[in-house]
């Protein structure tokens, strides 16, 4: 449902609720959970740490390999945390995955000021990721409208679908191995034991390699079923081209989880936002200048992973050659395959649910209409670049205070403000704008998926705010089956009402699709933190930051109504909705001392500028 790679960098994980994993290669925004985008998707054990990547996990493990002997390898039941004579209603997070962290052990949740300090923690860590995602954001766009201009719409929806069918494939490739890594090799580490660690590197590259070989080989021979069932005969082409990357992609998920594993996350950023679409887009500008047309985005795909591999190699070669040096041992390999297959087959859901428009699309209409479509995802998707930024940080600043509900319920409020500050204004210029958005930074013909950017942005903005489409708020709480059944939820929804909008109204149809299920999803979060743990965001300060958008929507729409050219609106729409905006803000007194303490974490004058109870 969300695009988790609209730059085409990031093959890091299996997409989570809402998450697409690199669908054309158009990557905008997120990080996120897991990369750090949380939930069973990519990375599991890495949420057992904290948002400066320390290991946050109880130091009890048995002997051996972990896990082995069957006891909870989080080191602490399951239901330790339950308030007094409350049953457990969280599940557990073993299904997904996901240590929890020791409550009882977690980092103090006020000063002795009583002032929250996981406020600051919240914006200073959530300040990093952004600016990474400003960066991938920037190649994300680059690239797309660099494809957009060179390639018909046909053409690039026809890559984009190839790289939907890869990328589903490849859940099945890796079979969720990778995911073992950043689980085990910190807790043999952790007890000095590098050579076991060098083991469960070694024989998850070994196993990933041998299946994604194979399942390589499979697409390559069933491509021509694969054309057939879309009615593309070009899409076989594209599939067997595009083959070779699958065992590709399977060592790029070891190299990224190696990373985690050792808290280098560093050099993740440097080969997955820096080498991989740098030169992907330099191998794809030359190739599309050449007139190589599909034959270079496909090439230029290839040829960034492959160098984002041997860069990340050789860089872990040097940082790690604690372990690459060491004498391997073999581990138990029943652990690690208990431990991973499952994670594989929920993230065969979460691909299914990322790619499921694309799919529909495909086999209802043409080509042409999946890359039209694709661009308005991503264009309105493009709101999740804030919620993706704080999501990492937010997730483990609720796990490790999660029973005290009143602080749980404040840091909740503040965030849900700061998302649905920063991105109301954004969704109500694109929506606005949309037709002159994509006119301008694509070309006209992508113009028809306006009524798609505005439907997504709207629903985006929605979800977002409670939560977002992978539910970090109730995953931090611990209710992990909770978060599944909104999976599914989310899942069926688009599949159903998609695959019965889309013959009927086109690529409206799969937009109403998809902002039906984040709708629904994000309604049965607000009614199951309620029910669960009775809190909400609806306060009148809440209210502050919504009502504003008002006034900016109606300012705006004059720009819209009465200015003909695109590139005028393009320059002076954002300008007016967000400075109606932000004064709006000022005139309501809508910001508060926790406001000012989040600025802060973004400059020492920032707080000063803030102006907080003007009106008190």
């Amino acid at each position: 449902m969300t695009d988790d790679d609209p730059a085409g960098d990031r093959d890091d994980h299996d997409g989570p609720a809402g998450d697409r994993d690199d669908p054309a290669g158009d990557r905008v925004d997120h990080d996120g959970p897991a990369g750090d985008r949380d939930g069973p998707q990519e990375n599991p054990g890495w949420q057992g740490r904290d948002s400066d990547g320390e290991d946050r996990r109880p130091a009890k493990r048995p002997s051996g390999v972990p896990g082995s002997d069957g006891t909870d390898e989080r080191g602490a039941d399951a239901g330790n945390g339950r308030r007094s004579g409350e049953p457990d209603r969280r599940g557990s997070d073993a299904a997904d995955g996901q240590p929890v962290p020791n409550r009882s052990e977690g980092a103090p949740a006020r000063a002795g000021s009583g002032v929250d300090e996981g406020i600051s923690t919240l914006a200073k860590q959530g300040s990093i990721t952004f600016a990474g995602n400003v960066v991938n954001g920037i190649f994300g766009f680059a690239i797309v409208m660099l494809m957009t201009r060179f390639v018909s719409p046909s053409v690039y929806g026809l890559f984009v679908l190839a790289t939907s069918v890869i990328l589903f494939m490849q859940v099945f490739a890796n079979l969720g191995l990778p995911l073992a890594i950043d689980y085990f090799v910190p807790q043999y580490l952790d007890d000095g034991d590098r050579g076991k660690a060098k083991g469960v590197i070694v024989q998850v590259t070994a196993a990933v390699l041998a299946t994604s070989t194979l399942i390589a080989v499979l697409v390559a021979a069933s491509a021509g079923a694969f054309a057939d069932f879309f009615r593309e005969p070009s899409l076989a082409v594209a599939l067997v081209l595009l083959s070779v990357s699958v065992p590709m992609l399977a060592c790029y998920r070891v190299l990224l989880t190696s990373f985690y594993s050792i808290k280098k996350l560093q050099y993740r950023v440097l080969m997955r936002d820096l080498v991989r679409p740098i030169v992907r887009f330099a191998v794809t500008y030359g190739l599309l200048v050449a007139g190589w047309g599909l034959l270079g985005l496909v090439t230029g795909y290839v040829v960034g992973l492959l160098v984002a591999i041997t860069a990340g190699a050789i860089v872990f070669t040097y940082k790690a050659w604690d372990i690459v040096s060491a004498r391997m041992e073999r581990v138990a390999a029943w652990p690690v395959v208990s431990y991973s297959v499952p994670l594989a087959m929920t993230s065969v859901v979460f691909v299914l649910m990322g790619h499921v428009d694309y799919f529909v699309l495909g086999f209802f209409l043409d080509s042409d209409d999946v890359g039209i479509y694709r661009v308005g995802y991503m264009l309105g998707s493009g709101l999740m670049i804030i919620f993706s930024s704080l999501a990492p940080v937010f997730k483990p600043l609720i796990a490790e205070t999660r029973d005290d509900t009143a602080l749980v319920q404040s840091r909740f409020r503040v965030a849900a403000r700061w998302i649905a500050g920063f991105t109301l204004p954004t969704a109500i210029t694109l929506s606005l704008g949309a037709s002159s958005y994509l006119a301008v930074l694509y070309t006209p013909q992508y113009a028809e998926a306006s009524a798609v950017v505005a439907l997504l942005c709207a629903a985006f903005l929605f979800n977002v705010t409670f939560g977002g489409p992978d539910g970090s708020l109730l995953q931090g709480m611990g209710y992990s089956r909770v978060v599944f059944a909104n999976t599914l939820a989310l899942f069926g929804t688009n599949l159903v009402v998609s695959a019965a909008l889309v013959p009927l109204i086109g690529i409206e149809g799969a937009a109403i699709g998809s902002a039906a299920a984040l709708f629904l999803v994000g309604v049965l979060t607000i009614g199951e933190l309620y029910y669960l743990d009775r809190i909400h965001t609806f306060t009148r300060d809440f209210a502050k930051i919504v009502v504003a958008g008002v006034p900016a929507a109606i300012a705006g729409a004059p720009v819209v109504l009465f200015v003909r050219s695109d590139l005028v609106i393009v320059a002076v729409l954002p300008i007016v909705v967000v400075g109606t905006y932000a004064l709006t803000l000022v005139a309501t007194d809508a910001f508060t001392d926790d406001d000012a303490r989040m600025a802060a974490e973004f400059g020492p004058s920032a707080p000063g500028w803030l102006p907080t109870g003007i009106l008190k």
